[in-house]
C-alpha cells in the first residue's frame, strides 16, 4: 500500500524510490490510443485503487486505473497499488462479471474508457 509518493527500502537507503507512474500508459492515454493503452497496461505496471468504484444509482461496478498515482482524485480513498500486468489480467478475469467499465487517469490529464475486454 501506498499514499503515492515513493518508498525505499527500511533504512531508508540502497534502493532507487518505488515510483507509482507508468510512464508508457502515460503516453498512450496522452494519444488517447487504445491499443497502446492495452499494450502498456499488458507490458508494464499499473497504478491501482485498492476498491472498485460502485455507481450508487445503477450499482455498476467500474475499475479505475491510473498512469500516475498523482492522477487520482485527492476526493478518493488514498490507498494506491502498483500492480503488474499479470495481476491485472487475473484481476479482469476474476471480475469479468461485475466490473462494467474501465476508467483510466478519470480525472485526466488524458481520461480514457475501455469495456475489460478491451484491455
Amino acid at each position: 500500500m501506498a499514499n503515492g509518493k515513493g518508498k525505499t527500502n527500511k533504512r531508508g537507503k540502497g534502493k532507487a524510490p518505488l515510483q507509482f507512474r507508468s510512464e508508457a500508459l502515460a503516453q498512450a492515454l496522452e494519444k488517447q490510443d487504445m491499443a497502446a493503452v492495452a499494450l502498456a497496461l499488458r507490458n508494464g505496471n499499473t497504478v491501482v485503487p485498492l476498491w472498485t468504484y460502485r455507481a450508487p444509482d445503477t450499482s455498476e461496478v467500474a475499475l479505475l486505473l491510473f498512469s500516475d498515482a498523482a492522477h487520482k482524485p485527492a476526493t478518493l480513498p488514498p490507498s494506491v497499488g502498483l500492480q503488474s500486468p499479470g495481476w491485472l489480467l487475473a484481476f479482469l478475469r476474476t471480475h469479468q462479471d461485475e466490473i462494467t467499465t474501465v476508467f483510466l487517469d478519470i480525472a485526466g490529464p488524458h481520461p480514457m474508457q475501455a469495456s475489460p475486454g478491451d484491455l
